[in-house]
């Protein structure tokens, strides 16, 4: 198993924290980002990681893993990010897509590797109360998520108009099975044929969008249900939150900062 730990946005919302750094190196309880998910992927034994930074990289040279760098990073989103990486898609392992803003206990992750399928989403079921304490209006951010009886995705990241088109949030965490990671870049490369993605929207997909078009083509993308044990770290007011409910020792009930 390897991982792809996608780095490359500035991430505005965390200014001026990221004002002098890349977002995955903001502290949470003393503590970069990515020292945190570095130390859960230790824990289930996965030590090939491909980082793929774009906005102040140099600061990601000399962490253990092997950093690309997306040179368009300004103009260009998350999908773009991943193909940056795409000689980490070659078919010789497994691979695990991560977000690189987000936090999550070891037990999300051994969840999510021992789903079988070919694609494994995580998906947080317990995620309303976690959008509640960052936020007035759950429902304004949320993005929906349907789920078929069998675990089969059929639906996410849509704007969701009632809480009946959320069964969780996506958490930022993709398995891919290695027979089926060559195949995604001829996915993307088709999916500039399509009017909604033409031109410069082809760059600026988000990863939502992607696992849309993979479920519309009926590949088979299964969504894995865990309770809490994430975190994600969007904004200046959620890191504020986050290390509020930390001080007050009220973090546990939504993630448990694993020591590192």
């Amino acid at each position: 198993m390897r991982a792809i730990i996608l780095a490359a946005g500035q991430g505005t919302r965390l200014a001026p924290f990221t004002d002098d750094r890349p977002k995955c190196l903001v502290k949470l309880a003393g503590k970069p980002l990515l020292s945190r998910q570095l130390a859960a992927l230790a824990a289930v034994g996965i030590d090939d990681i491909v980082l793929v930074g774009g906005y102040r990289a140099d600061q990601l040279a000399g962490w253990p893993h092997t950093l690309v760098v997306n040179q368009e990073f300004t103009s260009t989103n998350m999908v773009h990010s991943l193909f940056c990486a795409q000689g980490a898609l070659d078919g010789s392992d497994d691979v695990l897509i991560a977000y690189s803003d987000i936090v999550y206990e070891t037990r999300v992750l051994r969840a999510l590797l021992a789903a079988t399928g070919d694609i494994a989403v995580a998906v947080n079921t317990d995620w309303r109360a976690l959008w509640q304490a960052r936020m007035d209006d759950p429902l304004s951010d949320a993005e929906s998520l349907v789920m078929a009886p069998d675990g089969r995705l059929l639906e996410i990241g849509q704007k969701a108009t009632g809480y009946d088109q959320i069964e969780g949030q996506y958490m930022g965490l993709i398995k891919v099975a290695a027979a089926q990671a060559p195949r995604l870049a001829q996915v993307y490369d088709d999916m500039a044929g399509l009017p909604h993605y033409a031109g410069a929207a082809h760059g600026n997909m988000y990863l939502t969008d992607f696992l849309q078009r993979l479920c519309d083509l009926s590949w088979p993308v299964y969504g894995v249900k865990i309770g809490g044990g994430w975190l994600e770290v969007d904004s200046v007011e959620d890191l504020t939150v986050y290390q509020d409910l930390a001080e007050r020792g009220e973090l546990d009930r939504f993630c448990r900062l694993e020591p590192i």
